[in-house]
């Protein structure tokens, strides 16, 4: 028995729906094969497509966004914006966002130092700092605050001058401390810490991490959406934001 004409025009549009999805999915994983500059292979994490027909949003290892066309000729540098009824949208931060929140999510909580209240958890927020950092010794005092407003704090180490300095060694006796939360305090307090940074710490691992997510300060504050915000926030400027104000 044959189908009936309108399984077949069913069948036919649900193929034809497909081809262009499956041609836009070809052309990225050409371009990111093609994708060099001076004969030199760039390294690609992600290309998705874009509202731009025939344009791509390549996302690199090292953090950087920029746009390309499907030969890979042609580059544009810069944010993309969609001209919506209710303004301009930022749609390369919110990429940036949502890719931020998800690479942090796979930071197991044993290599985050986290301080988390008795009171109901409304809200998580991910912190990337460093002990010698006055604006993070600032934004420590806010944290019982934080707790008490049901905000966690997850923090994560950012060593703002880099590798092989003494805020690095620091940061890892924090981690390395039999009760890290408690060394985090006493090290943003200014006092030194006894133990060593003999054990497998991730402070390097996040270091790095906070790079490839755009950190260039401390404290940098990622919200549970992926929003990068850097600098010094109040508790209660911080609930606000995180919609916790009422």
């Amino acid at each position: 028995m044959t189908d009936s004409p309108l399984r077949f025009s069913a069948a036919l549009l649900a193929f034809c729906l497909t081809l262009p999805l499956a041609a836009q999915a070809d052309d990225a994983e050409r371009l990111a094969e093609r994708l060099e500059v001076r004969g030199q292979s760039m390294p690609v994490a992600s290309i998705r497509e874009t509202p731009l027909e025939g344009f791509f949003e390549v996302h690199l290892e090292s953090g950087e966004t920029f746009y390309s066309d499907a030969a890979g000729e042609y580059f544009l540098v810069g944010d993309l914006y969609a001209n919506g009824e209710q303004g301009l949208v930022n749609l390369t931060e919110q990429t940036r966002n949502s890719e931020r929140a998800a690479r942090l999510a796979e930071v197991p909580e044993s290599e985050r130092v986290v301080f988390r209240g008795t009171a109901e958890t409304r809200a998580e927020v991910v912190v990337f700092t460093d002990t010698t950092c006055p604006y993070c010794r600032q934004f420590h005092e806010e944290v019982p605050r934080l707790n008490e407003l049901g905000i966690e704090v997850h923090y994560l180490a950012f060593p703002r001058t880099g590798m092989n300095t003494q805020g690095a060694r620091l940061l890892e006796q924090v981690w390395c401390a039999d009760n890290p939360a408690e060394a985090m305090t006493t090290a943003k307090r200014g006092e030194g810490l006894e133990n060593g940074t003999d054990c497998d710490n991730p402070v390097e691992a996040q270091y790095h991490l906070g790079l490839e997510l755009g950190v260039q300060g401390t404290p940098a504050i990622v919200l549970p959406d992926g929003r990068l915000v850097p600098g010094y926030v109040p508790a209660e400027r911080l609930a606000g934001m995180l919609g916790l104000d009422d």
